[in-house]
């Protein structure tokens, strides 16, 4: 078999799951990730495959056509320009999360003391921390998540990226903070209940639902509970970066008008996506 024919089998077998385009990008990641070529070198490349790479490749479209994310296929994601190691307990970096960041990080810039404490709760695979230790090496960073799973990928991310970061396995939640923090930063789980039936099948069969899902009929109830930990636990003249629900903007809004200013930014997408508080 030659690579000719791999690339006709994801084509054959991934349409009506993707588009024409999708399934081309696909194959290309995969090519990269089984014959480390690029997608220069692949246009040239007429070598026969043995059957250890075919194996590969056929486990690749069989999993693929289960709807299951490359990402967690091939093992990892890029994200800000960088790769993550990620699998079925961490949600993948989607980049949304990346505009929320490059916020974060003008923001900071702005601070005259980089020596800062900053606070990042739901790390999943430490994507937020470890970018921003890279931005700020002089930060102090925690990262809080629930889940040892994620914690676990979270830890071996921040080794291959070398961030010293604190990380915590806890229930934020059900934590009481112990000290002030110049930043809080958060992608938490933002949807719904009720928008169960709106979030795709594949989503939710193969990303943690646990970093999806609001643990309660209260979808905002990570937001109530920054709030509340920012009147004691954030400095004044500290700063507030959350990610959030498209369709509570102005609910999320109003539980922040108490601060000094309060801000709520679109994505690209054009829909509510990032809420900036100062205290």
């Amino acid at each position: 078999m030659v690579i000719a024919e791999i690339k006709s089998n994801f084509h054959r077998d991934l349409n009506g799951l993707y588009t024409a385009s999708e399934v081309e990008t696909l194959f290309v990641i995969f090519v990269e990730e089984v014959l480390k070529i690029n997608r220069v070198q692949l246009r040239n490349w007429n070598e026969p495959l043995n059957d250890a790479v075919i194996l590969k490749f056929q486990n690749a479209l069989s999993a693929l056509k289960t709807g299951k994310p490359y990402q967690q296929i091939i093992g990892k994601a890029q994200f800000f320009g960088e790769v993550f190691k990620v699998n079925e307990h961490t949600l993948i970096p989607r980049p949304e999360t990346e505009e929320l960041l490059e916020m974060a990080i003008r923001e900071i810039k702005k601070l005259k003391n980089k020596n800062i404490q900053i606070l990042d709760i739901g790390t999943g695979s430490g994507v937020i921390p470890i970018i921003l230790k890279k931005y700020f090496p002089s930060a102090e960073i925690t990262s809080m998540d629930i889940c040892p799973e994620a914690i676990a990928i979270a830890k071996e991310n921040a080794q291959t990226h070398q961030s010293e970061i604190h990380f915590i396995r806890e229930d934020y939640l059900h934590t009481t903070l112990s000290k002030k923090y110049d930043i809080i930063i958060s992608n938490p789980p933002y949807i719904g209940k009720d928008e169960n039936d709106e979030i795709e099948d594949t989503v939710k069969k193969f990303e943690p639902n646990i970093a999806l899902f609001s643990p309660t009929e209260d979808p905002l109830i990570f937001y109530r509970k920054i709030a509340m930990d920012a009147e004691n636990h954030l400095i004044n003249g500290g700063m507030i970066l959350l990610e959030i629900n498209q369709k509570l903007g102005q609910e999320t809004l109003a539980l922040y008008h108490h601060f000094s200013s309060a801000q709520l930014i679109k994505d690209l997408s054009g829909n509510d996506r990032i809420l900036f508080i100062t205290k």
